[in-house]
């Protein structure tokens, strides 16, 4: 028999999260009176902003340093296809997750069959696990340029345990905005575009007009840049970020995590300020990695990355009045890749354990400490320790990183149309369903996706 008080208890708890969000929202009105329109602007930059400084992960310098080396300027054409995409993608991931106040897997597991559940858990965990791999070898093989004879295995353990832990003892928010610190070093590329000098002409002309010759190495730098820039791992984690943030703001009750979100559309318009900030800093950064690489590294008949050290060459001209510049440049840039990857493993066994936890109804959250979360913190460190075994089969880092890249644009696809399925769903998004834009961006994300895969397959053949 149904308890009598339910009704009672539930209206109590409305009640309260009613209160609490509309005390959140005073919060944020005496704020913005107080600090202006700057301090409007930096009270609404939270879980995109994060996310954002996640996708230029090490897997995307490396990939991007890649592009640079190989063909200068001959690849800048694809950030002003990619950035439209990138926007409306986690826009629509953030948006999802605003309403309903789920992540992805749970969404699917309410509204879909068990077969699509599966299908995109397994994609998601499978390329996230690939990717934190890399990206420790990445962390590994920089930290080595610095201490070279410790073998790379002990930094790759070294730096598995020290996200492990962090993830468990410290509240999420707190350690983002420390590494977020460190994100900083991406500022370096370009500062260094700009000491060294460009043809800024030909650098637009190339941004708006691809002018180079389409080869089977060139297939696979393009869809590996196109997997790095809208990957996997990045619909999931935005989602569940953002329910993350309404249980912060008491949009949702903190005790389960769960219910309808307390929304508004200037939540929503709040959301989507969020989210172009991150994307386009993430987009930004990379457009100017490319160029610097293309300048620096290209220029000089650099033409390959096979090491770390060649990559850490890219950043040289801005430290060359420093006396043992080129031990100065390979600081830099390994404050760079390890700061960014120990924002991004989080973000990556995170992104896992949110898609595993809800798709077998585990408590899961950022918002619990670890006593009220094992699972989800275990499935965490076992993500982790999964990406980190790939360190021990004798891969070479900086190709991991690319191949991870180009694995993320194949994972990328059904996930993308899921996305847009979701996204869609009247009885899931109501009247926060996607717009005519939205609808655009994320089937054409869908489509380029697509075709970048069939011809890369086609390209082996």
């Amino acid at each position: 028999m149904a308890n009598p008080y339910t009704w009672l208890h539930d209206l109590v708890g409305n009640h309260q999260q009613h209160k609490q969000a509309t005390l959140h929202e005073k919060n944020l009105q005496h704020a913005q009176k107080h600090y202006g329109k700057f301090g409007r602007f930096v009270r609404v930059l939270g879980p995109g902003v994060v996310t954002g400084a996640a996708d230029d992960d090490p897997s995307g310098i490396a990939t991007y340093s890649q592009a640079g080396a190989i063909y200068g300027y001959g690849l800048l054409w694809l950030f002003p296809i990619m950035y439209p995409l990138l926007l409306a993608v986690q826009e629509s991931c953030a948006r999802i997750g605003a309403v309903t106040g789920d992540g992805l897997a749970a969404i699917l597991k309410r509204h879909y069959s068990k077969k699509v559940l599966l299908s995109a858990v397994l994609l998601v965990v499978v390329a996230n696990t690939v990717n934190i791999g890399a990206d420790l070898a990445a962390m590994a093989a920089t930290t080595q340029l610095l201490i070279p004879n410790v073998p790379l295995s002990f930094f790759a353990i070294f730096f598995a345990v020290i996200c492990i832990v962090m993830q468990v003892t410290v509240p999420y928010k707190q350690y983002a905005k420390i590494l977020k610190w460190l994100a900083v070093a991406l500022f370096a590329y370009p500062i260094t575009a700009f000491l060294v000098g460009q043809p800024w002409g030909e650098v637009l002309s190339n941004t708006l007009w691809p002018q180079m010759a389409i080869n089977k190495e060139t297939i696979y730098i393009i869809v590996g840049i196109l997997g790095t820039t809208i990957s996997p791992y990045l619909f999931f984690w935005n989602t569940s970020e953002v329910v993350e943030d309404e249980v912060e703001t008491h949009r949702i009750a903190a005790s389960s995590g769960k219910g309808t979100p307390r929304i508004s559309k200037a939540f929503i318009r709040s959301i989507r300020i969020d989210n172009a900030v991150g994307m386009s800093l993430a987009s930004i950064s990379a457009w100017f990695i490319v160029i610097a690489c293309a300048s620096v590294l290209h220029a000089n008949g650099i033409t390959k990355i096979d090491t770390a050290a060649d990559a850490a060459a890219a950043l040289e001209p801005l430290v060359s009045g420093f006396p043992n510049a080129g031990l100065v440049a390979k600081l830099l840039f390994s404050v760079g890749i390890i700061g960014i990857g120990l924002l991004a493993v989080p973000v990556l066994a995170g992104s896992s354990s949110y898609a595993i936890s809800e798709a077998l109804g585990i408590r899961e959250g950022y918002y619990r400490k670890f006593s009220k979360a094992h699972g989800f913190y275990g499935i965490i460190a076992l993500a982790t320790i999964a990406g980190l075994i790939i360190n021990f089969i004798g891969i070479d880092p900086i190709q991991a990183l690319i191949f991870t890249a180009v694995f993320n644009a194949v994972a990328s696809v059904p996930l993308l149309y899921m996305i847009w399925r979701v996204g869609n769903n009247r009885e899931v998004m109501g009247e926060y369903r996607n717009g005519r834009l939205s609808n655009v961006g994320v089937l054409t994300a869908f489509a380029v996706m697509t075709i970048a895969t069939i011809v890369l397959f086609y390209s082996f053949l």
